[in-house]
């Protein structure tokens, strides 16, 4: 028999691909469990179930069953029983449920209405520690009553600088605060409690007496720079103390196994933003200065490698050896997520590459002997799978087979690496995705794809977004400008108060450098981009008519009028505009607003917006559409109601299949035809 021909990505293969996430393995290293996402195309509900895969034969089976979403799976320390998130009780809330490993039926662990965020076992197994957030009394109330139900809310009343959160919506008057759920009752006991201040992230000591986490404690919390600040309690007085630390943005503090010290992830400086992450290390007691101790390195700790399969990526916890010697964490370098690791107190030991040439998301999990772990790896072909590693016997094998039945029946293009120097010599990666059955003595149009950010990278992840527009003959082709991580700090930095300077020289830059290809048609070319990349995008129309087409979306286009409306407020003037507001820095903000240059804009261009959108507000989209109307551009708007800023990652699937096939449509009209 014939085999079957290979088609092409589909926009509607946006269905068919399943979504994995918080791979852990069992105390035994036998076990790991993790979570799959799946859509149904009738209603457009998303759902996730608990599976299971042995790590010595591979097996793999689903755990949980039914229309619900099961996720954030965690062992307990005897490995039997394993607590997860999940609404099978109430769509509109979750709880915390338990399920024996080894049989037996899901049981729910609380009774809370609000929001979980982290959820941690005690070294002992006894309670879980968890972050919540309460839902708002009147709110309660209001719900409970069926006519001031179908009514809905009266009026919102803020007296707060930080009142909505993209992707959330419009904040409760309650705050984050720490709890204890006790493993077998489920009685809860509520660690923290103030009307203003709030505690996140955090972590136990090994002996389960005190707990680390980061709190904001300023008396104006809202209007400080990074207020977060580290603390210790003591669970037996509830007393908590401040362990003294510099000034930045922190994450994710985490005891080392001796207790003595605690690793956490920081930027260094109230607004330096544009600094690397970095791990920290500082005495549990406060009684030494905490050390920066992979800044030497010059290299971003995190994981922000862009994708639009598994959304943002996730900060990874630092991870300690168990002699409390060494620290692995995880990084972004040169368009991959890797994991080092580092020798903590032997000066000069610089850190080694554990896993590498590859794009990880969701970190590095091990078992309690630390010789084994698990961990999720995409690269450009394959959007995600679990694999396994032995640290005895330095194997490494791949676990799962996720999305592999609908991906062996797709022609995906091949993706070749381009290193370029930009205008002032400065060196640069890109990558060019090629159509499938691509033919070199053919002409094609192309279309630049900007990130978003600017602080993430693009790299070696697969882009559903990329290769459904390279199936309609399109060369699509994307490069890491100045401001993206990756590369240095100085590389970062580069665009400090300066949007749209060195990065836009580096965009065209590389846009030249494609353009010279053979197989290029430098007269059909397309841009677009979300985000930062929308700012890029409509900053680009501003200044060169070397485009045929654009997209904007999800963009921001007028400093001035974003400033304070957006959801991260007034903290946008330290990375745009030397962290002064508009009415003292006003011809900055209005230099380097994309509109102000449209007077230039010859570019048809459509513009695509979300109108839950608090990141980038609506109004940014809508100010380029009436502009571009006005000065008789060919432009055309597209909205998505009830979506927020990642749409294009996790949103409804119907309304990413429309936004991709109106891209589409409107490159067709003006590089095709």
């Amino acid at each position: 028999m014939s085999k079957e021909k290979k088609q092409v990505i589909k926009a509607e293969d946006l269905y068919q691909l399943q979504v994995n996430s918080g791979a852990q393995i069992s105390p035994d290293g036998e076990t790991i469990v993790y979570s799959i996402q799946t859509v149904d195309r009738k209603t457009q509900k998303k759902y996730s179930n608990l599976w299971i895969t042995s790590t010595s034969t591979g097996k793999t089976q689903q755990f949980t069953y039914g229309q619900q979403m099961d996720y954030s799976p965690s062992w307990s320390p005897d490995g039997k029983q394993i607590a997860f998130l999940s609404n099978r009780l109430d769509e509109k809330q979750f709880q915390i449920f338990m399920i024996p490993f080894h049989g037996g039926e899901a049981r729910p662990l609380t009774n809370m209405t609000g929001c979980f965020g982290q959820c941690l076992w005690s070294p002992d197994g006894k309670q879980i520690l968890c972050e919540f957030q309460k839902k708002d009394a009147d709110l309660v109330e209001m719900e409970a009553d069926e006519d001031k139900k179908k009514l809905g809310l009266v009026s919102r009343h803020y007296d707060r600088v930080f009142y909505k959160y993209d992707g959330v919506g419009y904040l409760p008057h309650e705050r984050w605060h720490l709890w204890l759920i006790n493993e077998k009752t489920g009685k809860a006991q509520q660690l923290t409690n103030h009307k203003i201040y709030e505690e996140v992230q955090p972590s136990w000591s090994p002996d389960g007496k005190h707990i680390a986490f980061l709190s904001n404690r300023q008396e104006d919390p809202d209007n400080m720079l990074d207020p977060h600040e580290l603390y210790v309690m003591n669970l037996m007085s509830k007393k908590m103390k401040q362990i003294k630390t510099p000034a930045g943005d922190k994450r994710y503090p985490v005891f080392s196994p001796d207790g003595q010290w605690i690793a956490y992830l920081a930027q260094k400086g109230r607004g330096q933003w544009y600094n690397n992450t970095n791990v920290w290390i500082v005495c549990s007691d406060g009684k030494q200065s905490a050390k920066n101790i992979t800044g030497p390195l010059d290299i971003e700790c995190s994981a922000w490698t862009i994708n639009d399969i598994h959304g943002t990526p996730p900060y990874t916890k630092p991870t300690w050896s168990l002699d409390s010697q060494q620290i692995t964490f995880q990084t972004s370098e040169k368009g991959e997520s890797l994991l080092r690791t580092i020798d903590v107190f032997k000066r000069g030991k610089v850190s080694q590459l554990l896993i590498g040439d590859q794009a990880l998301y969701g970190g590095l999990h091990f078992d309690k002997t630390q010789l084994k772990a698990t961990y999720f790896r995409s690269d450009f072909k394959d959007p995600g799978q679990c694999w396994f590693m032995d640290f005895e016997t330095d194997e490494t094998k791949c676990l799962t087979e996720l999305n592999q039945s609908l991906l062996n029946k797709r022609e995906l293009g091949e993706v070749e690496e381009l290193w370029f120097k930009s205008k002032d010599g400065h060196e640069l990666q890109g990558w060019i995705l090629k159509p499938s059955g691509f033919n070199s003595q053919k002409k094609y149009p192309a279309i630049l794809e900007i990130h978003g950010g600017p602080m993430a990278q693009y790299g070696k992840v697969f882009m559903h977004e990329f290769y459904y527009l390279a199936a309609q003959g399109y060369v699509v082709f994307f490069c890491n400008p100045r401001g993206s991580i990756g590369y240095g700090e100085k590389h970062t930095k580069a665009i400090l108060n300066q949007w749209g300077t060195k990065d836009y020289e580096d965009i065209m830059a590389f846009t030249n450098a494609v353009s010279r290809k053979p197989y290029i048609d430098s007269k059909k070319l397309g841009v677009t981009g979300g985000s930062y990349g929308g700012y890029m995008t409509n900053w680009i129309i501003g200044h060169t008519h070397k485009f045929k087409a654009a997209v904007t979306q999800r963009c921001v286009s007028n400093l001035i009028s974003q400033w304070g409306a957006s959801d991260v407020n007034w903290l946008f003037q330290h990375s745009k505009a030397e962290g002064k507001p508009p009415w003292e820095n006003f011809e900055h903000y209005w230099e380097h607003s994309p509109i102000k240059h449209f007077s230039n804009v010859r570019t048809p261009t459509l513009v695509i917006h979300n109108e839950k959108d608090f990141r980038c507000p609506i109004d940014q989209g809508e100010q380029v559409y009436i502009s571009l109307q006005r000065l008789g551009v060919d432009t055309e708007l597209v909205l998505f109601p009830e979506e927020s800023h990642g749409l294009s990652r996790s949103g409804r699937i119907d309304r990413r299949i429309v936004r991709l096939k109106h891209i589409r449509r409107w490159f067709d009209k003006y590089l095709k035809n």
